[in-house]
């Protein structure tokens, strides 16, 4: 089976031969899955040459291809796996076909296959539909959590560089930007993860593979080499300014829109007290608290549509800084 698989690429001899089919393989699929099963691919084939130190790489490769699989083999489920994951996670919708499927069963009629085609929804069930999706309210999690994100994450990154290019000059300095740098990796990570929880934007889910035949001297060069480490530098600098524009929308148009819903409760526990002065004069009868009421819903509603493209959007400046292949 695997020699048909791979009778158009042929076997791969080296492991770097064997990534390379991997990553052509997977070409068009999503970046953070591929970064995801080329470090698994690397993990098992070098743990494997590992535990078999008489053997050449092509003679591991080639059992391994019969029990792990072939680059092309490896792809295909990978590709499955990952459409099965987001199908379970996805918000669910209500699907007539069992009920329409069991009618026809208890009729006799064989039930008629079902159309591939998508359910349009309407203007209204997508405005609206918003409150349903778990990653609006993600999104607005986000925003309100960005401040402090951004904050640690900006403070990190300025003490890290003022220390350690203040302390190049001395033996200590050369230690603590190896540690600083690593640190940004791994806080890279967490804040991918962050992101794929709360945004929905797939991220890496294991770091990059390091290679432990390289020595250690070589594998801190490639740190300060790769150029993913200085773009997710920049991605931490960004994040605060992005964590107050994030915070200060969600806060002011949240505020607004539960104070506007709010406003007919609160004039009729308090007649004295009107929701909305201008210069110690009342501005709103009681009458039109109502009113009110629904901009404020309408309002609460626009700013779930705004958060939920902002989350989107910035998936995507955290997916084009934080991956890279």
């Amino acid at each position: 089976m695997n020699e048909q698989n791979l009778a158009g690429t042929g076997l791969p001899t080296t492991i770097t031969q064997y990534l390379a089919q991997l990553r052509a393989a997977l070409q068009d699929a999503d970046a953070a899955m591929v970064q995801d099963a080329l470090y698994d691919a690397e993990e098992y084939l070098r743990s494997e040459l590992a535990a078999q130190p008489g053997r050449s790489e092509a003679e591991v490769i080639a059992d391994v291809a019969s029990s792990y699989g072939a680059p092309a083999e490896v792809a295909e489920i990978y590709r499955e796996t990952e459409v099965t994951v987001n199908r379970a996670l996805r918000t669910p919708r209500a699907d007539t076909s069992p009920v329409l499927r069991a009618a026809a069963e208890a009729s006799g009629v064989a039930p008629a296959a079902p159309t591939p085609a998508t359910v349009q929804r309407s203007l209204a069930a997508r405005f609206f539909g918003v409150v349903m999706d778990p990653h609006t309210y993600g999104a607005l999690f986000y925003m309100l959590l960005s401040l402090a994100t951004g904050t640690f994450f900006f403070t990190w990154v300025v003490t890290g560089l003022s220390l350690s290019l203040g302390l190049l000059i001395l033996i200590i300095g050369i230690p603590l930007t190896v540690l600083f740098f690593g640190s940004v990796r791994g806080l890279a990570l967490l804040e991918g993860r962050l992101v794929e929880a709360l945004l929905g934007e797939r991220m890496p889910r294991r770091p990059r593979y390091t290679d432990r035949s390289r020595t250690w001297l070589q594998r801190i060069g490639d740190m300060f080499t790769d150029g993913r480490t200085w773009l997710t530098l920049l991605y931490f600098l960004l994040m605060l300014p992005l964590g107050v524009v994030y915070f200060t929308i969600a806060v002011t148009l949240l505020s607004v829109s539960l104070a506007f819903i709010w406003s007919p409760v609160a004039a009729l526990l308090d007649l004295s007290v009107p929701s909305i002065y201008i210069d110690g004069t009342n501005v709103l009868p009681l009458a039109a608290t109502p009113v009110l009421a629904v901009v404020g819903a309408l309002l609460l509603l626009l700013t779930m549509h705004l958060a939920r493209g902002i989350g989107k959007l910035h998936g995507l400046l955290a997916k084009h800084l934080l991956v890279r292949l």
